[in-house]
């Protein structure tokens, strides 16, 4: 069944759907891995498993102690029968759908607009099927005959008119950036011109995906860039770099970022989406562990230093 066939049999329902499983984007309950990290930890699917059932790559993730996972397009070909038996497996090992991938068209190019908003709202019932409220975008690659400020303005204007849509379906929309390295032709390479793009277009609706991968390879100075925005950010992707593999293999001091997240008090998401060298269940079991301990390690600091400024305010 065509992706078309099955909106148009299934939209009434899950537009019912998205708005339950949606409520709040931004306060809904989530559930991390492990249960003592001061955000919750999800994994990227597509890195793991990719010659097993999406059933099976589900219950290896569970197997590492994640219950959350993320998505980008392997549930294209499926059926709303297929769909149903997605919630009813991920209901049964406690996982939920914390973001997708799955609209792909040129935010940077204003002709590619409505064509865009247009997929944005048939997608909504995808993301109800899948009862997940978070849609992850890129913005496209470089626009022959366009400025990079044209291009710039176009990524605004479109995403202030998706944060509209965003805002009725109570959905959030995540824009990320990519490494020239991986895309030459990319238009967002630079996170801090992502974060001025969702500063521009001002809806809460509308938030970052910082991926320290992608960003250490294009400009680096990844702490740096955290506590000037945290109020735009809305999911960090975990993989060290060269090779996009698990945290410890590289040259990102993976340590520090998890210290300054919990300093921050972030709350969103902590996204695995490396390539493992060994054991895939093994290397994101350690993940994990490494992401909750120094998370909480900089929650500590945070708290103790709150703590010492109002002994001192008030001496």
């Amino acid at each position: 069944m065509r992706r078309r066939d099955f909106v148009g049999t299934c939209a009434a329902g899950f537009l019912a759907s998205a708005k339950l499983c949606s409520a709040d984007v931004s306060s809904a309950p989530v559930v991390t891995a492990p249960e003592d990290s001061p955000f919750p930890i999800s994994v990227m699917l597509w890195t793991m498993y990719r010659d097993l059932l999406f059933d099976q790559r589900l219950e290896k993730v569970a197997e590492a102690g994640f219950h959350d996972v993320e998505l980008v397009d392997e549930f294209k070909k499926w059926s709303p029968d297929d769909f149903a038996a997605a919630r009813r497996k991920k209901a049964q090992l406690k996982i939920t759908f914390d973001a997708t991938a799955g609209v792909w068209h040129t935010l940077a190019d204003a002709n590619d607009r409505e064509a865009f908003l247009k997929s944005v709202t048939e997608f909504v019932p995808i993301l109800g099927g899948l009862e997940c409220s978070r849609l992850i975008l890129q913005t496209g690659n470089v626009v022959p005959g366009l400025s990079r400020d044209q291009m710039h303005a176009n990524c605004i204007e479109t995403l202030k008119r998706g944060g509209e849509l965003a805002a009725k379906y109570n959905i959030e929309l995540l824009i990320e950036n990519i490494d020239p390295e991986e895309n030459p032709k990319y238009f967002l390479t630079s996170s801090a011109e992502g974060f001025e793009i969702v500063r521009s277009v001002g809806n809460p609706h509308v938030k970052f995906l910082y991926d320290f991968f992608h960003e250490q390879i294009a400009e680096g100075n990844l702490i740096g860039k955290l506590a000037k925005n945290m109020d735009y950010l809305g999911l960090v992707h975990i993989a060290d770099v060269p090779g996009r593999h698990e945290p410890g293999t590289g040259e990102i001091n993976f340590a520090n970022i998890y210290r300054k997240l919990g300093e921050l008090n972030y709350k969103r998401y902590v996204a695995m989406e490396f390539m493992p060298t060994g054991d895939p269940v093994a290397a994101l079991r350690a993940a994990a562990q490494s992401a909750a301990q120094y998370g909480r390690e900089g929650r500590a600091h945070s708290t103790s230093f709150v703590s010492s400024r109002r002994v001192h305010a008030s001496a």
